[in-house]
C-alpha cells in the first residue's frame, strides 16, 4: 500500500523551493530592472550586487548600477545633486531588496559607473562615484568614507 505522506526528502525539497521563491532576487542581469529614475530626471540601469565582501563596519551590500554618460554628468552635475540621487537608490531601491534576507547589513553602498566594472578591480577609464550610508528603517544615513 502507497503510503501518501511526503517523504523527509520531498519535505526538504519543497522547503527549500519555497525558502527559494520567497527570497528577493538579488542579482538579476544587466537591464532586468529597466530603467530606473532618479529625482534629478537622470536614468540608470541596475547592474549587480555584491554580498560577502566585508566593509569597515560589519556586514556591507553594494548595489551598483550602469549610467553610460556619468562623466559628462560628473562634471556638469552639482555633487549634492549627485548624492540626492544615490540616497534615493539606496532608499527607493536597495532598502526594499534588504528587508527580508535574514541578518541586515550595518551598510549599504550604491555605486555608479559609465561601465561595468569588476569589483575590486581598478580601470582608470571607467568614471565612477560611490557613498555608504546606513539603513534606519526606511532610511538610509549618509557616511563618508
Amino acid at each position: 500500500m502507497h503510503d501518501p505522506r511526503p517523504t523527509a526528502r520531498a519535505l526538504s525539497r519543497a522547503g527549500a523551493l519555497a525558502a527559494f521563491a520567497a527570497t528577493p532576487a538579488l542579482a538579476a542581469p544587466v537591464g532586468a530592472e529597466g530603467a530606473i529614475a532618479l529625482p534629478s530626471g537622470r536614468e540608470v540601469t541596475f547592474h549587480d550586487v555584491i554580498w560577502g565582501e566585508p566593509g569597515p563596519t560589519g556586514l556591507t551590500v553594494r548595489f551598483r548600477f550602469i549610467e553610460p554618460d556619468l562623466a559628462t554628468v560628473i562634471k556638469s552635475t552639482p555633487y549634492d545633486e549627485l548624492e540626492a540621487d544615490m540616497r534615493a537608490l539606496c532608499e527607493d531601491f536597495a532598502l526594499g531588496r534588504i528587508a527580508n534576507i535574514g541578518p541586515q547589513p550595518a551598510q549599504i553602498v550604491v555605486s555608479i559607473s559609465d561601465r561595468p566594472v569588476a569589483f575590486g578591480e581598478a580601470d582608470p577609464e571607467a568614471a565612477q562615484v560611490f557613498e555608504a550610508y546606513r539603513p534606519e528603517g526606511h532610511t538610509c544615513i549618509w557616511e563618508p568614507f
